[in-house]
This record gives structure tokens, sequence and C-alpha cells, in this order.
């Protein structure tokens, strides 16, 4: 059941790697946009503001059709094979699920009790996806319609029919099943969604109410169950709707960044949920604390080593926000540290959230300065200070508590024993393997430490984790091993397997299943 709800965890970040690029490029035509910051430049009607409104509107392509992004994530990351025909197949099912919710609504909304006159969007609990207006099931009606798509397309993908209904099998046979499977569907949806909306309003209450325990709680569950993968869980329903805000806190700052700008409100008062978009805080302020903590315990003869590790992997997540390089370094061997750390992470951004700090902050630096800093810094700069001021005496409170920690209970990180500095490097490893490796390429030489061909049933990925199910978890080689071919480290949950490659695992995936030459279901 973990290696399922991983795997779902993984499909659900394929769409989301899209949201970083366009939110940037919303922020900066915010920036670039706003009469406050470029003057007469910016006023609306000059060739300027009109260039940059264009860009705009291209960059709001993915969050205008999230659901069907979401859609199409799924069986990319899901399906066991023929995962091009998968997402056509998905799309299309997904597309008829919506003009079916659409056509019953059209012609008994007395019965579905639903206004189905209102226009898309607000609280009318409507939406409009690929042209089709339709009940807003957000991302969640997307994952569920795409994931009984999915299903069939594993279930009946290569069923056999007689030969005068060819025509009918493969990629044909499984839309004609989801187009009855979505009839059903469909009219369950329409009548019960609207419940279920009315149940989401009631938990936007609860959660906007709950106010600063409710921002912990948050963030220390969306740290705490990184290394699990389920954390996605946890951010996507906040971060890109609708559990607290209508299209999430992503979507709904940017679209409303330039009257913020403007406003000489508190950033708490104008956009209160943003203290579920504070988790990156810690990719600031934190992690590099937590690093130079690393560093500083580690013997004095291998911290040129250490820091080798640690500086491309601290960088990475300063700027991007990608933290798992960083944070699957000490992971696993000082996982008390790690769940120290999102405590910490958790009272960072809750202090900040108290002292008036909202916004979107859930990335790295590049994020903060394009979507918060730069555009919002006329009227609102007082207010950055202070999250700057309370980010850096909790670097110095990340720093200590973890030096103490690593020096009191003897913590074994990087630089503290020998093997760790050693490392294996591959040179040595390839030595040893050298009768039966030397011709073979990096996915290679992963397949064997994973115990041969024979032994993985399933291979996927995340942004930054190569997820491998296995047959015999005890064919496994050692971890150190794993760190010789350049890799973080290994998770391993019975047959679950998950190795720590970083942001080239999408490359390194691709190379295992062209190495393993055929589709692993």
């Amino acid at each position: 059941m973990m290696q399922k709800f991983q795997r779902f965890g993984s499909a659900m970040f394929v769409p989301v790697l899209f949201f970083a690029f366009s939110g940037i490029v919303i922020g900066f035509s915010t920036l670039f946009n706003d009469p406050l910051i470029m003057g007469s430049l910016a006023e609306e009607g000059t060739v300027w503001s009109k260039i940059w409104f264009i860009i705009e509107e291209g960059a709001w392509t993915v969050f205008n059709q999230m659901p069907l992004i979401f859609a199409m994530g799924i069986p990319v990351a899901l399906a066991a094979k023929a995962n091009g025909r998968a997402l056509m197949e998905t799309i299309i099912i997904f597309l008829t699920f919506n003009y079916f919710i659409n056509a019953m609504l059209t012609s008994f909304p007395g019965f579905f009790n639903v206004d189905f006159s209102q226009e898309p969007g607000g609280v009318s609990g409507l939406a409009e996806i690929a042209g089709i207006k339709t009940l807003d099931t957000s991302i969640l009606g997307a994952i569920i319609i795409s994931a009984i798509a999915v299903y069939l397309h594993n279930k009946y993908y290569d069923t056999k029919l007689p030969d005068y209904l060819g025509i009918f099998q493969g990629s044909a046979f499984v839309v004609i099943i989801g187009f009855f499977a979505m009839l059903p569907v469909a009219f369950l949806t329409a009548w019960l969604w609207p419940y279920i909306q009315m149940g989401i309003a009631s938990l936007q209450g609860f959660l906007a109410n709950a106010g600063n325990f409710g921002v912990w709680l948050y963030i220390f569950l969306e740290k705490i169950l990184l290394p699990t993968g389920l954390h996605h869980f946890i951010y996507g329903p906040f971060q890109f709707g609708p559990a607290i805000i209508d299209g999430g806190t992503y979507a709904n700052w940017a679209a409303n960044m330039g009257n913020f700008a403007q406003s000489t409100a508190s950033l708490k008062e104008l956009f209160p949920e943003g203290g579920f978009a504070m988790q990156g805080n810690s990719n600031i302020f934190g992690l590099p604390a937590a690093a130079l903590a690393i560093y500083v315990t580690a013997q004095k003869g291998k911290r040129k080593v250490v820091a080798g590790l640690l500086i491309p992997a601290t960088i990475t997540a300063v700027l991007a926000g990608i933290t798992e390089p960083l944070e699957f370094t000490y992971i696993f061997v000082a996982p008390l540290l790690f769940a120290v750390k999102a405590v910490l992470d958790a009272f960072l951004a809750t202090t900040m959230y108290i002292f008036g700090v909202t916004g979107n902050f859930g990335g790295g630096l590049l994020e903060f300065m394009s979507m918060n800093w730069i555009p919002l810094f006329n009227n609102h700069w007082m207010t950055y200070l202070i999250q700057i001021a309370i980010g850096i005496v909790f670097f110095f409170i990340y720093f200590f508590v973890f030096r103490f920690m690593i020096l009191k209970f003897n913590i074994k990180t990087p630089g503290r024993v020998d093997e760790e500095v050693k490392l294996y490097v591959k040179e040595d490893y390839k030595e040893k393997k050298s009768a039966e490796s030397t011709e073979k390429n990096l996915a290679g030489e992963y397949v064997d430490l994973l115990g041969g061909k024979e032994n993985i049933e399933h291979v996927t990925n995340c942004a930054t984790r190569l997820r491998v199910l296995v047959t015999d978890p005890e064919k496994i080689a050692s971890d150190e091993h794993f760190r010789s071919l350049g890799a973080s480290g290994v998770v391993k949950n019975g047959n679950a397997i998950q190795v720590i490659i970083g942001l080239s695992v999408q490359n390194l995936k691709e190379d295992v299943d062209n190495y393993l030459g055929k589709e692993i279901e």
C-alpha cells in the first residue's frame, strides 16, 4: 500500500514541475507591469504593458488548465505500458466525464441542486476545463478520473478481440469501456460533489480559524513526510486547491499579487491563507545552517570532501527550493536530526506568520524574489525585513541545535566516520567489478546494485528519487556502493526501494528502462 501511495505521489509531482517556471514568469510580469516600480512605462495601454500582458497570459496556461495537466500526469507515471497511448486515452476519458457532467447539469439542474446558470469561478462551484463548463472538482477530480483511466488501460489495453472487431482493440477498447464507466461516475459526481463542496468550505473555515496551530501542523506534516513521498498529499490540496482557498494558494497569490503590491494593508490581512505557503523559508534559513553544522562537526581533514557534498546541494535548495539532495545527505544516518528539523521548520514558519509574514514562500530564493520581495517591496518592505530578521535568528537556532545534537549523541554525519568520507569512489567500485562491468553503463551498474534485472518488478521516479519495487530486498547492495555511483543514499521499506539520485534522476530512469529492455509492470 505504501508503494502505491508513493507512486501516486510521484505521479502528482509530474505536473508540479511546470509550475515553478510559470510562477516566476508571472512574478516578473507583475513586476514589470507595476507602475509603482516601472513608472509611466507600465501604465495601461502602453506597448510595454501590452507586451508583458501577452507574456503573462501565456504563463497562466498551466494554472488555467490545472485539472487537465494533472490528469495527464497520472498516466505518465502510473501506466504499466504504452504510456503515450495511456495519456491519450486518459485525456479523452477525462473530457468525456466533463461533457457528461455538463449535459446532466444543463438538462436536470434542479435534480442535482446546482445553479448551472452561474459563471464559472468564484464561489459558484463551477469551472471551465478545456472549454467545457463543468463542476469544479479541481485536481482531485482530475486525479480520480485519470486513475480510473489508467486502471482501465493497464487491465484492458492488451485484451484480444475477435478479428472482425480488431479495429476496437487497444486504446479504442479502453476508451469505449471508459465511455460507459464515466456515465455513472459523472452522475455520482454531479449528485454528490455539491455536498463535498460544502464540506470543503467548512474545512476551509476550520483551517482558517485554526490560526497559528493550523500553520504549525501543516508545515510539520509537509516536512516530516518527505522521506515517504506522501508530503505531496499534504501540500497539494493547499497549494493547488481547494483545501484552503479556491484554486490554491499558489494561483490565488499570483492572481492578486498586483493588488497586494499597491495596497498598504498588512499582508496577513490581505492574504491570511499565505500561512499555508511558508514552507520554503526553511530552505533559505534552515538548511544552510544545518549544512554548516554538519561541516563544522566533521573531522578537519575531511571537511573539504564534506564541503564538496554539501555546497552544491545547499545552493540547489536555496535557489530552487529542491531540498531532497541536501536533506537526504543526513537523513539516512541521522533520522533524529530530520525529525528535529521538521519541528524547527514548523516553528520558523509559524513565528513568521505570527509577525505578519505571508505570501508565496513555498520554493527557493528565486521564487521569493520574483513573486514576493521585488514586486511588493514598495509597500511591504517592513514585513520582509521582519521575515529576514526572524530567518537570521532561526539560522543560528538551527545551527546550534544541529551542532549540539551531532556532538552530544555522536551522530555519524558525513565526515565523522572513515567510511563516509572514503565513499568508495566510482573508480574503486569499477575495479572491484571490472571482470563483469567494464562495458556496462551507469544504468547497468545501478541495476546490478538493485539485484539484477530479474529482481526488479517496477521502476519509476519523482523529482530526485529512483523508486524501485524489487522481488528480494536481500539482494540490494549496501548504501556505500550506491554512494560510490553518486547517489546520496537509499531508503528501504520492505520491497520498496528509493535511491536518492538528485535532479538528474529522470535521465537515469530512462537509461534504466532502456537497459532493462522491457517495461516493468
